[in-house]
């Protein structure tokens, strides 16, 4: 499962599509309605208190796969927009009622995605318009994330089974082109949760794109299939971008990697290491 994240007044909720509809870390609802500063304790008191919410706290959530703060796939508990408005009704919050509204809007939003697909693209768009991206960026970003896609199909009809699968091959890729993984790339830019490519540049970009676009045509054109043979092509593919990468730091003496992160309007935040 792939971890996306929503952001309600500034605090991050993580989410995942299951079952066809969104489902959200309980954690991160109560720190976003209660600001706790030890959610665990505060859910274990809210069960105390609430009998019949913890009598059925194993209908109401599901563990399933989301990136931990570690950057690692965990076992999370999570609810869907249904289990999520029961927990609500526990938590004693002036938040409450505002989170009520934009959960319900996000889950309907999810309702339109799947009636019609380029919705979900149309509204990534307005968000990083929102966040002050320029168009430049956004237009790599967006096909980017085609292009990523485009792959993980091949990933899936060539045999790689689990998102463990995904994570080993994206990293083998970003390990050729780059000569780091994506968790070594994101403590570079001391990023956690956030999504690493919201934060390359244009060249970061650049290079992510064609490491995996090279690896789509390499296992197409190889006719790949078992989870060994996908991992040789993703090697051979980010090859090819790491080579490109490394001409190019040649010929202009700059490094590609940065350790910056991305900010809208060209100003970046200096990061020492």
């Amino acid at each position: 499962m792939e971890t996306k994240i929503a952001v309600f007044k500034g605090k991050e909720v993580r989410k995942t599509i299951h079952n066809n509809e969104w489902w959200f870390s309980v954690s991160d609802v109560v720190e976003a309605l209660t600001d706790s500063t030890d959610v665990k304790q505060y859910l274990k008191k809210m069960r105390s208190r609430d009998k019949e919410l913890n009598s059925n706290w194993g209908t109401i959530c599901t563990p399933l796969e989301m990136k931990a703060n570690d950057n690692k796939n965990r076992k999370i508990n999570c609810a869907n927009t249904e289990g999520i408005f029961r927990i609500i009704q526990s938590i004693p919050s002036p938040k409450a009622e505002p989170f009520k509204r934009w959960l319900a809007k996000v889950g309907y939003e999810r309702v339109q995605e799947i009636e019609d697909p380029e919705l979900a693209t149309k509204r990534s768009r307005a968000l990083y318009k929102a966040k002050g991206y320029p168009d430049s960026w956004i237009e790599k970003r967006m096909r980017g994330i085609a292009i990523r896609e485009e792959l993980t199909d091949e990933w899936d009809e060539r045999g790689a089974e689990s998102q463990t699968d995904y994570a080993i091959l994206t990293a083998e890729i970003s390990k050729a082109t780059f000569g780091i993984t994506p968790s070594e790339y994101k403590e570079l830019k001391h990023l956690k949760r956030e999504n690493l490519r919201d934060h390359m540049n244009d060249l970061e970009l650049i290079f992510s794109m064609l490491g995996e676009a090279s690896t789509t045509e390499i296992t197409r054109n190889r006719d790949t299939q078992g989870f060994p043979d996908l991992k040789k092509a993703a090697h051979d593919g980010g090859n090819v971008a790491g080579v490109a990468r490394k001409q190019l730091e040649k010929e202009s003496g700059r490094k590609v990697i940065s350790q910056k992160n991305y900010l809208p309007n060209d100003e970046q935040d200096v990061i020492e290491e």
